[in-house]
């Protein structure tokens, strides 16, 4: 098992938040898994924001954008030969110790290392990105690999909600300094850790979100249901 590739793997899995902005004002991370707030208790329930008595009714469902996954094959693999083997692959060792391989249904990419780790991204929704997984190790064992199909999970799920109404995000910012982060000149979202669900928030003037870090469908729902009527309270008039 290649030390070099499991560290490459952990610095993906990894990957701030902050490295968003390399990706657009609303691009989604790619991989992001957030680090969050070591804090048995929730810190954010004690600040009572202004809930309007209808607010429920008006927060939408969050869309999902791209689930990340991981599976472990269960065996070593030569990367020269998978690379040379098959069309939807590339593999330059001196850029990334990783071969990357796409597949069209459903739609994906793998990030498959020496050490048998792989990882899925690019699917919209869960199933399809264990489908995919399944795919992309089928592939290895067509290739003559003993690969298994090992401890899948997801790791990370990106979706995005808009508002559809403008937000005070320096007036936010100052108010909840203590989980969150904005720095205009660097990145135009505000990053909002959110402490339960443990879930980062990427907030943007206009009203849109991206939430990362999530694990399930229900943290999503549940991060947009609590900050919904935090950034109500600071609605642009």
């Amino acid at each position: 098992m290649s030390s070099q590739s499991d560290n490459e793997l952990k610095r993906l899995l990894n990957n701030p938040a902050k490295n968003a902005g390399d990706q657009g004002s609303m691009a989604p991370p790619a991989f992001a898994i957030v680090p969050r707030p070591s804090t048995s208790q929730n810190p954010q329930s004690a600040m009572n924001p202004m809930t309007p008595a209808h607010s429920t009714k008006e927060v939408f469902e969050p869309c999902l954008q791209n689930v990340v996954s991981t599976v472990n094959l269960g065996t070593e693999l030569k990367l020269t030969y998978i690379n040379t083997r098959t069309r939807n692959s590339e593999y330059n060792p001196s850029r990334f110790t990783g071969l990357i391989m796409r597949i069209r249904d459903p739609k994906a990419t793998a990030l498959i290392f020496r050490s048998g780790k792989l990882v899925c991204t690019g699917a919209r929704c869960e199933e399809d990105s264990f489908l995919a997984a399944r795919k992309f190790a089928r592939i290895i064992q067509k290739l003559g690999f003993p690969a298994k199909f090992l401890n899948f999970k997801i790791q990370n799920i990106v979706a995005t909600a808009d508002l559809k109404f403008p937000i005070k995000l320096d007036n936010l910012n100052h108010m909840h300094g203590q989980f969150s982060s904005y720095e205009p000149e660097l990145y135009p979202g505000l990053i909002y850790r959110m402490v339960a669900p443990r879930v980062v928030l990427l907030i943007f003037v206009n009203g849109k979100i991206v939430f990362t870090g999530a694990k399930n469908r229900s943290d999503l729902q549940d991060a947009l249901t609590n900050i919904y009527p935090i950034l109500k309270s600071f609605r642009k008039l």
